[in-house]
């Protein structure tokens, strides 16, 4: 029994370089970083001062002053993007039955804000003064719960919690929701804000992230020999998925074709990768055999690409040896590099990025790679945009905890 095929319908964004899919894409192609210093609190006593935050956020000119109250940022974040993401599909009542159209969410660590400042409020003030709102402010879950309730869509409802992974499993397992035959249309995307002072301080004790405080726009950079750590990011990316039939019934705009999906685990390490990137590999290849292609079928990945020195070195190794000698023949980029790390919502924006690109021709450039580490040696497209026909992509994100996904993104035809 074929497959049923799922298409792109819709996208939705809002990042450290801009409040929309066309300001980020613009931003991403002219190489702008979103890096800067930490404005959302005291970073005096930290050894990491730097984030990309999204710049000029006011959630009043969301939502309503009372309904902020209710909301995390992470949750603000991602109904924002999937309002855009729900409009560009021209998803309006009538054009969809709401019990066939769900939303999957992916969040690494949810409302880690509203955590803290409700923890704060109990050892100083007492538990008896934690927030009524807290519970459903803090949970995981809640940014899908929100998408579904202001849209209608009764369908598959869940979040997905896998770290830096969550959102490609998010879109893969949305996907084979619609393939089963459990919905025709499936929200999906991820939706993270974890500039924060537990956040950033725990990454910080774990030394995971960049100190090139003096130089911010500069720290996020990914396969050069002078990276040393990521740098943490927040914002949302949300993509409309649908069943293809579906889609050319109601005279959808279709961007492209997700068409494949691998999932693996390393069984190694709670936090560093393998030193070849076996698991990375393993994905790739079962994204490879669930869309039916071969390595010369890919022309562009999307890398994790992280800036860390552990991944970029087993990513590098990873796809060498998923690709064999193609993998030089390869466009690889990071959008990390300018948007920095946003956790559980960075697969979503990278997959927003593959959709771009082979829908305008440009492949966005990995910016600071100004000495390459001899051990990533394939064409990281630094410093410029170039211009490339691109009919499949690959994107790649990977997990603390040994968790690899990649998902394939292909031209509609």
């Amino acid at each position: 029994m074929s497959k049923r095929r799922v298409v792109i319908t819709g996208i939705g964004a809002i990042t450290p370089v801009g409040h929309n899919v066309s300001q980020t894409w613009q931003s991403l192609i002219n190489g702008v970083s979103g890096v800067a210093q930490i404005t959302h609190f005291d970073t005096s006593n930290l050894p990491t001062r730097i984030a990309a935050e999204v710049k000029n956020y006011n959630p009043e000119e969301h939502f309503d002053h009372k309904e902020v109250k209710k909301l995390d940022t992470y949750t603000q974040f991602a109904m924002i993007a999937a309002r855009e993401a729900v409009a560009d599909a021209g998803l309006v009542a009538g054009s969809f039955d709401p019990d066939r159209t769900g939303v999957i969410t992916g969040s690494g660590i949810g409302g880690i804000l509203t955590f803290e400042e409700e923890t704060i409020k109990s050892y100083t003030r007492g538990p008896s003064r934690i927030s009524p709102f807290f519970i459903p402010k803090m949970i995981g879950n809640i940014a899908a719960a929100h998408i579904s309730i202001e849209h209608n869509f009764k369908g598959v409802n869940f979040n997905v919690m896998s770290a830096c992974a969550s959102a490609n499993h998010a879109l893969g397992t949305a996907m084979r929701t619609i393939q089963y035959g459990d919905a025709d249309i499936m929200i999906s995307g991820g939706a993270e804000a974890g500039v924060t002072p537990l956040a950033v301080g725990g990454f910080s004790a774990m030394r995971a992230l960049s100190t090139r405080n003096d130089e911010p726009e500069k720290a996020s950079r990914p396969f050069d020999v002078g990276r040393d750590g990521f740098v943490m990011s927040e914002g949302a990316a949300i993509l409309v998925l649908e069943e293809l039939e579906h889609a050319l019934a109601r005279g959808a705009k279709i961007y492209a074709e997700l068409a494949g999906y691998g999932a693996t685990g390393d069984a190694y390490h709670i936090t560093a990768p393998t030193e070849d990137g076996e698991g990375s590999t393993r994905a790739i290849n079962m994204a490879l055999k669930d869309a039916g292609m071969i390595p010369t079928d890919i022309q562009y990945i999307n890398a994790h690409g992280t800036s860390t020195p552990l991944n970029d070195k087993g990513e590098t190794m990873s796809i060498k040896t998923a690709f064999g000698d193609y993998a030089y023949k390869v466009r690889v980029n990071s959008t990390k590099s300018m948007v920095g790390h946003m956790l559980g919502a960075a697969a979503g924006m990278e997959a927003i990025v593959c959709v771009k690109t082979i829908e305008s021709g440009i492949i966005h450039p990995t910016i600071n790679l100004t000495n390459p580490d001899p051990n990533c040696d394939l064409d990281y497209t630094p410093h410029t945009a170039v211009k490339q026909v691109v009919n499949a992509a690959i994107s790649n994100s990977l997990g603390f905890g040994g968790h690899n996904s990649a998902i394939i993104i292909k031209r509609y035809l």
